[in-house]
């Protein structure tokens, strides 16, 4: 055995350990030969060993670092087991997102800038952070005043903010029937109770609203709903802006998916007197790099930030510097662009495999009308049998026992050619007895 191979192997196994985390510098090749008492090119074999497994990268002039770990591949569509095909939870992430991002960074790495960028920051950022966060949010003839945007750590928290701003413990908040479910969440958090609103194939329905009797505020999704799918035409966004009007309430419009449908104007312009926007980069780039937007109408935006500080969800400094870099380099609409291709190639995968399903085409989830022989909990637990993860209806119902029966399936995260052959395995589970698939 040769002996490169040995220290190599003992190298591996630190980094399978977690002794060694990705990131971490490996020793100059000169200093390691010395400490482990072995010839210098015995080194540089060692180092072009874990290169070669995948386990370590050599950047000139730098040196070489340990690699983060591959995802694990894939399973078998038609296998039970631990590992599972992905269409519960969005989160595309495109092969070549981290090399954009890594380039349009490094300015912010120099010693001196990122010492400012580890500072404290406040909630309304940087004016260059404010200038970049609205011609990254502006869309048609709507551009938000860069002097009403504000900063949090994510999506999430914005959301937490507006609702905390506007609806004091025990009051009550409109929602749309079927709902993002983190919303359920931040409300028993919050103290506040939901009030389940009607909606149709546009949308939300005004007259409901009306006469869902006294709420402080609404949280809408207009633009590619979650979990439906569908964005609400333009004449339903202004019937709905009227009757927010009349009833003199604030909307909170949740902006998350709008950078797939760029041609579509936000609620907020509708009524940007009464509507807060709330979005972040968690879909945009990715769950683990993100920060939140939240934009307000100019009577409203002292008193958010003051619910921002008050809920200690203010961003990070780096994490807006960052944002900034990434929105000025062209690197986000750059990360935009791409995956509203990718998500109009899937929507070719599933128009093919399962035709009929409700959501906009520029959509990364479609909702399910399950046949009449399934129920959507025990469809749930054929696919996962299979190793495919969907969500149920009632995970997005505001009332329990109100759900659909019906299931949602977010197709971002499993390779095109992975999402297809799971599709198939859907399109055959639906066909079957459900009695038959779940005994094999």
């Amino acid at each position: 055995m040769d002996d490169y191979r040995v220290v190599a192997d003992a190298l591996a196994a630190d980094i399978e350990a977690g002794r060694l985390r990705p990131g971490d510098r490996l020793p100059p090749q000169r200093r390691f030969a010395r400490q482990r008492g072995i010839a210098g090119s015995t080194a540089a074999r060692v180092y072009g060993e874990l290169v070669r497994r995948g386990l370590a990268v050599g950047e000139v002039g730098r040196g070489t670092f340990v690699r983060a770990a591959k995802p694990p591949p894939e399973p078998a569509l038609a296998e039970p087991g631990g590992a599972r095909v992905d269409l519960e939870l969005n989160f595309a992430v495109l092969p070549e997102e981290s090399a954009r991002l890594a380039r349009a960074l490094e300015p912010l790495l120099r010693e001196d800038v990122l010492t400012a960028a580890l500072h404290p920051i406040g909630t309304a950022g940087t004016r260059a952070a404010r200038e970049a966060a609205a011609g990254l949010l502006a869309r048609g003839d709507w551009r938000p005043d860069p002097a009403n945007v504000l900063f949090t750590g994510n999506g999430r928290q914005a959301l937490a903010a507006s609702i905390a701003a506007f609806v004091p413990v025990g009051e009550r908040l409109a929602v749309e029937s079927l709902t993002y479910p983190v919303v359920k969440a931040l409300a028993a958090r919050l103290g506040v109770e939901l009030v389940p609103i009607e909606t149709d194939e546009s949308g939300l329905v005004p007259e409901a609203l009306a006469a869902a009797g006294p709420v402080r505020a609404l949280y809408v999704q207009p633009t590619l709903h979650n979990p439906l799918g569908t964005t609400m035409p333009p004449p339903r966004r202004a019937a709905l802006a009227e009757v927010t009007a009349r009833l003199d309430l604030p909307v909170i419009e949740d902006g998350i998916y709008t950078f797939l449908r760029d041609d579509v104007r936000p609620f907020a312009a509708y009524a940007p007197e009464r509507t807060v926007f709330v979005d972040s980069l968690s879909k945009r780039v990715a769950p683990g790099l993100t920060a939140g937007f939240l934009v307000s109408p100019p009577s409203w935006t002292a008193r958010l930030a003051s619910s921002v500080r008050s809920g200690a969800w203010a961003a990070s400094r780096f994490a807006v510097e960052a944002a900034t870099q990434w929105i000025v380099t062209g690197t986000l609409g750059d990360i935009e662009a791409a995956k509203r291709r990718d998500a109009a190639a899937r929507a070719s995968v599933v128009a093919e495999k399962l035709p009929g399903l409700r959501g906009d085409p520029a959509s990364y989830h479609r909702w399910w009308e399950l046949p009449e022989h399934w129920r959507a909990d025990t469809f749930v637990a054929a696919a996962a049998r299979r190793g495919i993860a969907l969500s149920p209806a009632a995970a997005f119902a505001v009332l329990p026992g109100h759900a659909p029966n019906a299931v949602r399936i977010a197709v971002s995260a499993p390779p095109v050619e992975t999402l297809s052959a799971a599709l198939d395995v859907l399109a055959g589970l639906a066909s079957g007895s459900p009695d038959d698939l779940l005994a094999d």
